[in-house]
Order: C-alpha cells, then structure tokens, then sequence
C-alpha cells in the first residue's frame, strides 16, 4: 500500500514516524501532510534509505546532481561525488548520467549510498534512441516508459518527469521567443521530438499510464521543468508559467491516483521575482511540496554560480521553497568533481538553513553559537559549524598567541575584552 493510502487511512507507518522524529514534530502532523499532498517521502519497495520528508513546515532540503557526461565517463570519481555529498548533509541525490552505460553507473551509485536517489528517465529514452538510430527525434513512445519503470526497479526514489510540455506550452514559447534560450536538456530533446514528429509529448498525453508505472513502483513523481530559462531576462515568462499551470494541474490527478508528488521550479530568477513565483507555484498547485532549481539571480558569475545561486536559494527557501537543487562552482563551465560537489552542498546547506530560519523560526543553533563565541568556547563553536573541518582547519593555519582568540584581533579581542568586564549570560 503507497504511503498516500496509509495516509488516507489514518494510519502511521514507520517511515512517518522517522521523519517526523527527525524534524521535531508530531507524526500526526506528518501522515496530515501526506495525506492532502503537503509533504512526501521518497521511497522505494526495493531498497532501504534515510527517511527524507519534503514539504510544508519540514526543514528545506538540498539535492545533490551527480552523473557522468559525453565527455568524461568516470563510475569511480561518481561514486566519490556520491559518498562525499552524503558525508556533507545532502538530502537526497539525482543520477543524471548522459555517457557511459547507463544501468551500471546507476546501479552501482544507489548501491553506494543510503540516501534517497532521482533520475530523469527521458536522458536515457533519447540518449539510447541517438545511439540506436541515429537521431533523439526517432526515439519510440515504448521505450520511454520501458525506460521508466526499469529505473524505477533499481530502486530510484522519485524521478524528474517532464509532463508539463504539451503543444499549448510549446506554442507560448514560440509565440514569446528567447533572449536566453531553454537550459532544460529534457526541455529541448523533447520540444525537438514534438516538432519533428508533429506528436503530442506521451508523457502528458499517456499521462495515466505514467501514474501507473509511478504507482506501481512507488515512485515519487517530481514535475520536471521543461520550459526553464537560461537567462533571467526570460524569467517568469508565459512559457514557463503555462508549463506551472500543466503541472499544478496534473499533480492534482498524481495525488488522487496515490502517487506522491513534487512541482519543481524555474533556474534563472531575478530576486525581485522570486516571492512571486513560490507564492505562485504554491497557490496553483495546492501546497504540493516545491523543488527551486537553485535558482540563479544572475547570470555573469560563472565559476561562482554556487554562490549565486545560494543567494536565490535563501530567498527561496524563506518564502516557501521545500526542496532546493544546489549549483556547484562549475555549474556553466564544466562537470562537477568531488570538490565542487562538496563546496555546492554546503553552499546549499548554508541558504537553506538561512531560508529556514524565517520560514519555520528555525533559529537555536544560531542562538547556541551567539553563546558559545561570547564564551569564547572554540570546540562548541566547531560543533555548531555546518563544516566543523573546514572551521577548525582555517584557524589552526593561522594559530593565535592567545588560545582564547583568534588572529584577527589576537590582544585585542573585544569578546575577550567585554568577558573581563561584564557578565552576558542569558
């Protein structure tokens, strides 16, 4: 029975109760949030994974992309990227391969870890259909949904599935044009396939057919954002808000069919805009938990689009974002390695607990760390650090005369100046 039924039922499984005790709050609150489609879990029937809970009033969760390209096939470096955005605090994982043998790298990387894994079936369908025939645009329906479900028996948690694109979407995006293009590559191979076969998009059209694949595999369905602009000028654009309006539309028929069910959003945003489309997505989709693909406030910061995007997923997060996709330092230049994997996590780690912190009042670790550098207490601030490694390394490089202070103000600390003096504690 999916987790949506035993919601509905009333009843408290295991896995609800997990998440609910890893976010500090009633399991009842959790199996309500399921239930009206406010909240999911990522599960699978054939393997076992950390508990995530994705949704409204839960803390918002990173995702981590990993995956080879045409150009660098290495299963050994993917499986490092893997473990180290586990070891990091990633919440979930999305396989994204597009070289190399696709059901190998992706069995052996769910092998590799405990966390919730994604996928984009459509990858494969058109990447197997180029080397199969020669041409993505002679890719077969059947072998897009074959595709799908035997991803979804190597245990993949939820999958990014594209069903928003249909004739109407495809039409506004033609009618508006681009100043940045579509960065969607399951956007563009299926806009181009549509075009040349002059078809309906089958994951929209055999909709009902997908929800049964879903279903029967207990696959968290995440509506893919196929329309996504590559550039902020284009943001918030009818292309993209027609695509939003399919989604919201079919997630109502995913939840009703028991299939959990992720609305994701657009990768290039302004910041003025941001608060818009949170509110929007929430409002047109019913609460359905949202997944912000970074995002992007600007567009000329390339080898520093973890940074950038940090700022947009703060601001995502704080007015209701639940699941943010991190960037990582190469994000435009080039495949990620192990290091950037790591330093995007973080980054991520970084805005969604700052998101966090106006969204749910998520604040007594800040209030622990005011406390423990007033009390000059270096090992409790380690603790509280979101990287404790990387905290204590930069200060040990550049050890203090002083064990108390740091060498910024070494003599002169004024934490250690106002202790002599005053008595702060609260």
């Amino acid at each position: 029975m999916s987790l949506i039924a035993e919601a509905k039922k009333g009843n408290l499984t295991e896995v609800m109760k997990q998440v609910a005790a890893e976010e500090r709050v009633e399991p009842e609150f959790v199996r309500r949030g399921i239930e009206n489609g406010r909240i999911v879990i990522p599960v699978s029937p054939y393997r076992h994974t950390k508990p995530c809970g994705i949704g409204k009033g839960l803390r918002t969760k990173v995702n981590a992309s990993i995956g080879t390209s045409s150009d660098i096939v290495d299963i050994d470096m993917e499986i490092e990227k893997a473990r180290v955005a586990e070891a990091t605090g990633a919440d979930t994982l999305m396989e994204l391969s597009t070289g190399g043998d696709f059901y190998d790298i992706r069995k052996k990387i769910i092998d590799s870890t405990t966390l919730s894994v994604g996928s984009v079936p459509l990858y494969q369908a058109f990447i197997e259909a180029i080397r199969k025939y020669g041409s993505a645009v002679d890719m077969k329906e059947d072998e897009l949904f074959k595709i799908t479900a035997e991803q979804a028996k190597l245990g993949t948690n939820f999958m990014a599935i594209h069903t928003g694109i249909n004739f109407v979407t495809v039409e506004r995006l033609k009618n508006q044009g681009r100043f940045g293009g579509l960065c969607s590559r399951g956007g563009a191979f299926m806009t181009a396939w549509m075009m040349h076969n002059e078809k309906e998009n089958p994951l929209y059209s055999e909709f009902d057919y997908l929800l049964e694949i879903m279903k029967e595999h207990e696959v968290t369905l995440s509506m893919g954002n196929g329309m996504r602009a590559g550039a902020i000028h284009d943001s918030t654009d009818r292309a993209q808000i027609q695509e939003l309006i399919m989604n919201s539309e079919l997630s109502d028929r995913s939840h009703e069919a028991g299939v959990q069910t992720i609305v994701e959003g657009p990768g290039h945003i302004p910041i003025d805009e941001i608060d818009a489309n949170v509110k929007l997505m929430k409002r047109l989709s019913g609460e359905k938990p949202f997944y912000m693909l970074g995002p992007l406030v600007t567009d000329i910061a390339p080898g520093y689009d973890h940074i950038v995007a940090a700022i947009g997923a703060s601001l995502s997060s704080a007015y209701g974002a639940d699941f943010i996709c991190y960037v990582t330092p190469a994000e435009h230049l080039a495949l990620p390695n192990v290091d950037d994997v790591k330093q995007g996590v973080i980054t991520a780690r970084i805005a969604a607990h700052i998101g966090d912190m106006v969204k749910n009042n998520d604040r007594g670790r800040d209030l622990e760390m005011g406390r423990a550098r007033r009390d000059l207490k270096w090992d409790r601030m380690y603790e509280l650090a979101i990287d404790p490694e990387h905290a204590r390394a930069v200060r040990d490089s550049r050890s203090p005369e002083d064990s108390e202070a740091c060498t910024m103000c070494g003599n002169y600390c004024a934490l250690k100046i106002v202790k002599q003096n005053f008595n702060f504690e609260r």
